[in-house]
């Protein structure tokens, strides 16, 4: 059994859009930086009364000031910045950083941590890609400052001086640190925008299913309003019969009419029906019934579907259901998918009790691939070997509520039916069976499962 899909896969698949960061949101963030090295900076000077190239030191702080009002009178401050931007502008922010540093005692001084600010910013909202370029440039300022920079402001008449080694020690935890933070920030921001997306993805199918729902009630209350005309075409039509019905000419074709008329009226009657009058005195279902209904849709797929499910054990009724649309489109998705990979048979094997329901789809195909097996359900996880790049699939360029319905082997199919199913209370767990194949197990709370789900959120 594989993931869900609908459509042929795109070779060209990549991460999603990287989230792009406003401009005012850079702004402010420099003017936090300007006036602490601002208030830094004259606090050592004029507070301490220690020595230290204050000129310089203000005219680096002016540059970046400088920047900031070129980017208030020339950005609006809802503007998105491209990728190449916020590099640019991060990468900017680590060499002026890197020239404060450089006329402050290099790695001597303990604000050389803020090397990390920019890096880990670019982790959390750009690719890898220009996170790297971003942290071999504050490698590389690094490594310039471990050799190269003026002496620490210090008490005067005190000379301070780091040895050399404890520099190097400096240098490597930054290194480190930099590395780090800056990879896991961007892993974090990326699985974050992954089911972002994915929860996207399902929240539109979601509304799609309720849509449809709702064209029975939009059709009920069409055929209500074309019943009045249709009566009165009808009456009309039993008259023209009964003047003109012995004409050759036009009888034929008014007993026509009378039978058109009769047609649409019994279609506006089917339209015009209440679910529970369409599905049942009631539009709880017994559950064996609802699954052989989902299960009928698939019977021309050319795979045995084959239901075990036990006669009332321990005394307790068989469990009823809403035909809602979690339960509709989220079993139908499972059933689909063990369908396509099955040799030859499907089993549906269902128990309950007073408490609890069990469903387990069971099928004979070649089962999950046990490098993903343990997180499937997860958003852009698929077990389809044939688009399978390592342990996890590529994924979407384009948003995936807008491409749930048009790609094949996203990942996104058991995120979706779980996440529907999850809806109704159901925990959902995957295996392989030893004697081949896959199961899905469903595990319901029963009054979880007899309560009809609230509306999409």
């Amino acid at each position: 059994m594989s993931d869900i899909a609908s459509s042929p896969s795109d070779p060209k698949r990549r991460f999603p859009p990287i989230g792009r960061i406003r401009s005012r949101t850079l702004l402010l963030l420099r003017w936090f930086a300007v006036s602490g090295q601002a208030a830094a900076v004259l606090t050592v000077y004029m507070g301490l009364g220690w020595d230290l190239p204050i000129f310089w030191c203000l005219g680096a702080i002016a540059v970046a000031a400088a920047l900031n009002a070129y980017i208030s009178l020339t950005h609006p401050a809802t503007k998105r910045l491209t990728e190449i931007e916020v590099t640019f502008y991060l990468g900017f922010d680590l060499v002026q950083l890197a020239v404060m540093l450089f006329l402050t005692g290099g790695l001597q001084n303990p604000f050389a941590l803020l090397f990390l600010a920019p890096v880990v910013i670019s982790g959390t909202s750009l690719s890898l890609r220009n996170t790297m370029i971003l942290i071999g440039v504050a490698l590389a300022c690094a490594s310039f400052l471990a050799f190269f920079h003026l002496p620490l402001p210090w008490q005067p008449g005190v000379d301070f001086e780091l040895v050399p080694l404890y520099t190097l020690a400096t240098w490597v935890a930054l290194a480190l640190g930099l590395m780090f933070t800056s990879i896991y920030a961007w892993r974090v921001a990326i699985e974050a925008r992954h089911m972002s997306d994915a929860l996207a993805a399902t929240q539109a199918v979601l509304e799609q299913e309720h849509r449809l729902a709702a064209l029975g009630a939009l059709a009920a209350a069409a055929a209500h309003e074309l019943g009045t005309p249709l009566a009165t075409i009808a009456t009309v039509s039993k008259e023209l019969k009964r003047d003109l019905g012995a004409d050759p000419v036009v009888g034929e074709d008014i007993a026509l009419l009378g039978s058109e008329v009769e047609r649409c009226r019994e279609i506006l009657a089917k339209l015009g029906q209440a679910p529970e009058e369409r599905y049942g005195p009631i539009n709880q279902v017994p559950f064996d019934l609802f699954l052989e209904e989902l299960s009928a849709q698939h019977l021309n797929m050319g795979v045995e579907i084959r239901m075990d499910v036990d006669n009332e054990p321990n005394g307790s009724q068989m469990p009823l259901v809403h035909r809602s649309p979690e339960l509709v489109h989220g079993l139908g998705n499972l059933f689909e998918n063990a369908i396509d990979f099955a040799s030859r048979r499907v089993t549906l094997n269902m128990r309950w009790s007073d408490k609890a329901v069990r469903l387990r789809i069971m099928d004979d195909g070649p089962g999950f691939a046990t490098e993903v097996i343990d997180r499937l359900g997860e958003p852009y996880v698929t077990t389809r070997r044939r688009s399978l790049v390592g342990p996890v699939a590529e994924v979407p360029s384009e948003p995936a509520s807008s491409q749930v319905l048009h790609d094949e082997g996203l990942g996104l199919g058991f995120f979706i039916a779980k996440t529907l199913l999850e809806r109704t209370g159901a925990t959902l767990t995957f295996s392989n069976l030893r004697s081949g194949g896959a199961e899905v197990c469903l595990d319901w709370d029963r009054d979880s499962l007899e309560t009809e789900p609230g509306p999409a959120i």
